[in-house]
């Protein structure tokens, strides 16, 4: 080995990949809460592996979703009928149309992006702006009485690229998203149930692409270390994205997302106070 691997940086990549896990599926925004991580337990690792890890760690909640939704995602599954299959490419037609948008405008402005809106206080201000939009569209019934789709058969293609368009808006910091695209489920008309697992599909193709363009950004040259830290970064965002995933469907079974747009501008606020005053 290059180097000896360490217990303290182990433990720091332990605690950032399950808050990843986590904040990857539930609406709250994985960047609000690294800008408070990355602060307080600073990975002590070379810039480029520390950018590297904090986007391939999220492969780990990717492959959580790969396995939960396996057998619905699986076009050549033999399980099903024939009419099946097809309805599963035509929904893999609609993720992928659904995905131009966060191809062209995050392919487009991305750097831009990290380099002026990167920052506390925009991330804060997308945090509270998205956590009121989700109380307002619970408060008002708007997701109630609009859920005119509650399967993925009457999901239109212009549905699902309206939705995509959403997603596309979470390459502003703070946003989230999931965030992003499951508000833009309920105000095109679907349900929470459907905008959530819709959710859930249109973050393969996106986390797969922005893997793929930092690792051909940066190239593979890690340590042995370095990638037994990225693995084993990856697994724990997977093993905790299996029931991140299976706490928000049930979660979402007895309740709306008031309470994570409660929680969106709790967090906005703190981070706002950290950044003033740097308690």
């Amino acid at each position: 080995m290059d180097q000896m691997i360490d217990i303290i940086e182990l433990i720091k990549i332990f605690v950032l990949s399950v808050v990843q896990g986590i904040t990857e599926w539930l609406p709250i925004s994985s960047t609000g809460h690294m800008i408070i991580l990355e602060d307080l337990i600073p990975l002590n690792l070379s810039s480029e592996f520390v950018e590297v890890f904090l986007v391939l760690v999220q492969l780990g909640s990717i492959f959580a979703v790969i396995l939960l939704y396996f057998n619905k995602l699986n076009p050549f599954s033999p399980k099903k009928t024939s009419v099946e299959r097809k309805d599963t490419w035509i929904l893999w037609f609609k993720v992928a149309f659904a995905s131009i948008p966060v191809a062209i405008f995050g392919f487009a402005l991305k750097d831009y992006m990290d380099e002026y809106f990167y920052n506390p206080i925009v991330v804060a201000i997308a945090l509270i702006v998205y956590g009121v939009i989700f109380i307002w569209i619970e408060r008002t019934g708007e997701s109630k009485h609009a859920a005119t789709v509650t399967d993925f058969n009457s999901l239109s293609f212009a549905t699902a690229f309206k939705i995509g368009i959403f997603q596309a808006l979470s390459i502003i910091p703070g946003t989230s998203r999931s965030g992003s695209t499951i508000i833009g489920g309920l105000l095109v008309g679907t349900s929470r149930h459907i905008a959530t697992e819709f959710s859930f599909f249109l973050s393969i193709p996106a986390m797969f692409g922005a893997s793929l363009v930092k690792l051909l950004d940066l190239g593979f040259s890690f340590t042995t270390v370095e990638w037994i830290y990225l693995l084993f970064g990856m697994f724990i965002a997977f093993i905790v994205s299996v029931f991140a995933i299976k706490f928000l469907l049930n979660y979402l079974k007895r309740n709306d997302f008031t309470g994570f747009g409660k929680y969106r501008i709790v967090l906005g606020a703190i981070i706002i106070l950290y950044s003033l005053f740097q308690f």
